[in-house]
């Protein structure tokens, strides 16, 4: 008796649907559904990645050399969350404001050029953080195959390996205005000073960094395998002339590992549940 692969779970649930856009970043988890709904409905599938000052250099380019890979048709679409209070606010709620600006975006495309899903990347383990996006996502009907399907990261980066997508092994890498405690409020020029701090770094060799903006203070958060490398003092100055050169007065090099969602960690289960 043949027993239904993840694989093949995922394929027709996606391949259920007739017709998709898919909310496409680049990342692994976006990519694994491009792939996948190249295969299950061919030119009826889109992948579309939006562009805005949150959008980190390289990410773009990433992103269409992925989609190429991939076979899925690719598009770009503007995204304008800078206009709107809540997202420049910044509280605890900035991603659903930016995921309401990305989703009325894609609804209006899917609307007029006919498609009848929009597609997200959202997988099981984000159930496990703090996302304000998928209330947005909820309210505009978006579709979660992944998560649907009880994928976490893990099965997902397996997957993108099997089919041989080149995002299988990417750091992740959300908006830029992640990096700014809540509160802060966000702006292009802020949005640009950390886009310059973390291309810096980058070209230094450095590939799975954040640089918190605290100001007039630039917090690097470096990979624990990568944090070894600072202990050097002509490494460590380096870094630090990068970070200040985007235009930082004081630098600071985190102790601690880099870890994802660590601004996310304050909120307590009971701010979740708002």
């Amino acid at each position: 008796m043949h027993t239904t692969t993840p694989l093949e779970a995922l394929t027709a649930r996606i391949g259920a649907v007739g017709s998709a856009v898919v909310a496409f970043s680049g990342g692994v988890d976006s990519s694994l559904v491009a792939a996948v709904a190249a295969r299950a409905l061919g030119p009826r599938a889109l992948a579309v990645t939006a562009v805005s000052s949150a959008l980190a250099t390289g990410e773009l380019e990433g992103a269409r050399s992925v989609a190429a890979s991939v076979g899925i048709a690719h598009e770009v679409v503007d995204t304008a969350e800078l206009t709107r209070e809540g997202y420049r606010r910044n509280d605890r709620f900035r991603c659903y404001h930016c995921k309401s600006e990305l989703y009325d975006r894609l609804d209006e495309l899917a609307a007029r050029r006919g498609y009848a899903a929009v597609l997200s990347g959202a997988n099981a383990d984000d159930m496990g953080d703090w996302r304000p996006g998928l209330r947005a996502a909820a309210e505009h009907g978006v579709r979660h195959p992944l998560l649907e399907a009880g994928l976490g990261k893990e099965a997902v980066r397996a997957l993108a390996r099997d089919l041989s997508v080149p995002s299988a092994g990417k750091p992740a890498s959300p908006c830029l205005a992640s990096r700014l405690p809540y509160g802060t409020a966000v702006s292009a020029p802020v949005l640009a000073q950390v886009d310059r701090a973390e291309l810096a770094l980058k070209r230094l060799g450095y590939e799975v960094l954040r640089v918190r903006h605290h100001g007039r203070l630039g917090r690097v958060q470096l990979a624990a395998e990568e944090l070894a490398r600072v202990s050097d003092p002509g490494e460590r100055a380096a870094v630090v002339a990068a970070v200040r050169a985007a235009g930082y007065d004081q630098v600071e090099i985190d102790e601690r590992p880099f870890r994802s969602g660590s601004l996310n960690l304050p909120i307590t289960p009971v701010e979740r549940s708002r």
